[in-house]
């Protein structure tokens, strides 16, 4: 919709970025909206600042659902071989679960699978036994939250 090239005003926003930067407005039929991106990269397309963009936030996307189910909370290591190494371990383990999940028709949320088995990792128990004899507390807390207990006064 726009490819403009535009010069802040404000007084913070022009001391922190002086130079001239370029303004795309991109409307995307599918989703009915219209995204405005900021760059400083003049010599691309604004197709391809708009397409940029779009791959950039289903990375943002991919790191949310890393994030929240295979519970990787930090790299290990900075270099881009450890990085895929730890995502690369986390999936695998995130699969097996799964599996495990669907060979034994569990009627359980991953994360408690995911609980049992950990407790039970050093332990030689056949799955099936293990699964069979858990009873999951349904008043468990996270670890990370603190346990209220309230007594009555006698």
């Amino acid at each position: 919709m726009a490819d403009q090239h535009i010069l802040f005003r404000g007084n913070d926003t022009k001391e922190q970025y002086p130079e001239t930067i370029r303004r795309v407005v991109f409307y995307d039929k599918g989703s009915n909206r219209t995204f405005v991106f900021y760059t400083n990269n003049m010599q691309i397309t604004a197709e391809d600042v708009a397409l940029l963009y779009k791959y950039r936030w289903r990375v943002e996307l991919f790191y949310k659902w890393l994030k929240q189910h295979l519970r990787i909370k930090q790299f290990y290591g900075t270099s881009e071989n450890a990085v895929k190494i730890q995502i690369y371990c986390a999936i695998i383990a995130y699969c097996l679960v799964t599996i495990v999940e669907h060979d034994l028709s569990l009627k359980m949320d991953t994360y408690d699978v995911l609980r049992i088995l950990t407790i039970s990792l050093l332990d030689k128990t056949e799955l099936t036994k293990l699964f069979n004899h858990s009873k999951i507390n349904e008043n468990y807390q996270n670890d990370t939250q603190l346990k209220l207990n309230f007594f009555s006064g006698h």
